[in-house]
């Protein structure tokens, strides 16, 4: 199927409503029901064409729905599925068709739709837009309130990159300069490119950690790397050049520097007479995606991506919702996230009366800045404060123990949903992968209560806690308390 490039216009479906045969056959197929059955019955849908209509111009072919295609999306996260699986799924899953309001014989459509709408959902601020609208549809709903106890941690996220050694990243950046020249002006590489150079960059470079003379190799490499910036310059072709030669020009200038002879001398972290390596704040660490950096979390965690910082509510009496995701640059502190976040729950009413954080948010300023402008109390450990004597109370560590299960959601996110690692490149396109997760996740958790009631059941007791419970001997009621 050829898609059209044309600019597609929003023509919106108002008095949307489940075709009677599809409602029927869908319940008589699943009469437990299923979570994309939920959406459309508790919800009524997550969102409306009226919601989309400034993504799109007011002339051109007319497009798919865009409130259909964002349910699809989070329903593909929610269950793991490719792009092509997705539009299969809404060509035959009964209950999809039902949550989009489709007949039985309703076509679908083509898979890289899909991407399209990702490519949308990418620009100003978009995905936020749309977490926006999911929460207050599930506010309306009575799912979610505003002024309960919320809890945020902050996890790393793999970019989909490899991980190269310097040497590699080097050696990888020309071959990606001289791929992206080759697929556009060809002729510019007539004069330059050799046997020797079809040898080094003809495919994809593997070194590992202890290549053979890795010196000749550092040379050889930069060398080319220079001749290939000079000659697109020479020709014309340097200021217009693309991604991958603009990418090559950055890592070439922080892994070399010229000593005063003129010769290209390699960056080390003490360069002799030279300076040294960039911070990671700045370090490109691949030619396909810049916007990745290094970080490392103490001594055991090292990564080369991103970081999303979640933040859902933890209410007793309340069911536990994701209500902000926010992905930042790997190297971005955790305190200089904690403004926005309150931001984005203020825009939303999702304003919590207290909210926990652990050491990383507690930076003193921003702790003020939060009570002072959103009237929100942040609680958590603040090393060096008069108040930490505070700390030590039982009171103060029973309600600060909440804290502890937003672990559960990281690793929920993490290894249930895939959010380890980026499914797309670049830090532009990371938050839809994660927002979209949250909004499966809510949709998750929120259709799985019991119908009479919104919150879930407590734990139970075990034997030996009744045991204990019967004869009125204390028993710790959180893992927290046997650090005491």
């Amino acid at each position: 199927m050829q898609l059209s490039r044309c600019p597609l216009s929003l023509r919106p479906r108002s008095g949307e409503h489940v075709p009677s045969l599809t409602a029927r056959i869908a319940r008589a197929s699943n009469p437990g029901g299923t979570t994309a059955i939920w959406v459309r019955d508790r919800l009524d849908g997550l969102w409306c064409d009226e919601d989309f209509a400034d993504w799109y111009p007011r002339d051109g072919r007319p497009g798919l729905s865009p409130a259909q295609l964002a349910t699809v999306c989070v329903l593909q996260f929610l269950l793991g599925l490719s792009d092509r699986q997705a539009a299969e799924a809404v060509r035959c899953r009964i209950d999809f068709k039902y949550t989009m309001a489709t007949e039985l014989d309703d076509p679908g459509f083509h898979h890289s739709v899909l991407a399209d709408f990702r490519d949308r959902l990418a620009e100003d601020d978009r995905a936020d837009r749309l977490l926006d609208l999911a929460l207050a549809r599930l506010k309306e709903a009575g799912l979610v309130r505003e002024r309960t106890t919320q809890r945020t941690d902050s996890t790393h996220v793999l970019a989909l990159v490899r991980d190269l050694t310097r040497l590699e990243l080097i050696t990888e950046a020309v071959r990606a300069a001289l791929e992206e020249v080759a697929g556009t002006t060809p002729h510019l590489l007539d004069e330059l490119v050799d046997e020797d150079w079809g040898r080094r960059y003809g495919r994809p470079v593997r070194l590992g950690k202890n290549p053979t003379k890795p010196k000749t190799r550092i040379f050889a490499t930069g060398n080319d790397a220079v001749r290939l910036l000079e000659h697109l310059y020479q020709h014309g072709a340097g200021r217009a050049s693309g991604p991958r030669v603009q990418a090559l020009r950055q890592i070439i200038v922080q892994n070399y520097h010229h000593d005063a002879a003129g010769h290209l001398r390699w960056r080390t972290a003490e360069s002799e007479g030279g300076p040294g390596l960039p911070p990671s704040s700045r370090a490109v660490v691949s030619p396909y995606d810049t916007s990745a950096r290094y970080a490392r979390h103490g001594h055991i965690i090292s990564w080369k991506g991103f970081s999303a910082h979640l933040t859902e509510t933890c209410a007793p009496d309340s069911p536990n919702v994701i209500t902000d995701v926010a992905t930042t640059a790997a190297t971005t502190h955790d305190s200089k996230v904690l403004p926005g976040i309150h931001t984005r729950l203020a825009r939303r009413c999702l304003q919590p009366a207290e909210h926990l954080v652990d050491s990383g948010y507690t930076s003193l300023p921003h702790l003020e800045q939060v009570a002072r402008e959103h009237k929100v109390t942040a609680t958590g450990p603040r090393p060096g404060n008069p108040t930490r004597q505070q700390q030590q109370t039982p009171e103060w560590k029973t309600r600060y123990a909440v804290r502890s299960g937003v672990e559960g959601t990281v690793n929920e996110f993490a290894h249930g949903h895939g959010m380890r690692r980026c499914r797309y490149r670049g830090q532009g396109k990371a938050p839809i992968q994660h927002v979209l997760t949250a909004i499966a996740v809510n949709i998750e958790r929120l259709s799985r209560l019991p119908p009479a009631e919104e919150a879930p059941a407590p734990r139970r007791p075990t034997a030996f806690q009744n045991y204990l419970d019967q004869r009125e001997l204390p028993r710790p009621k959180s893992w927290r308390t046997l650090r005491t």
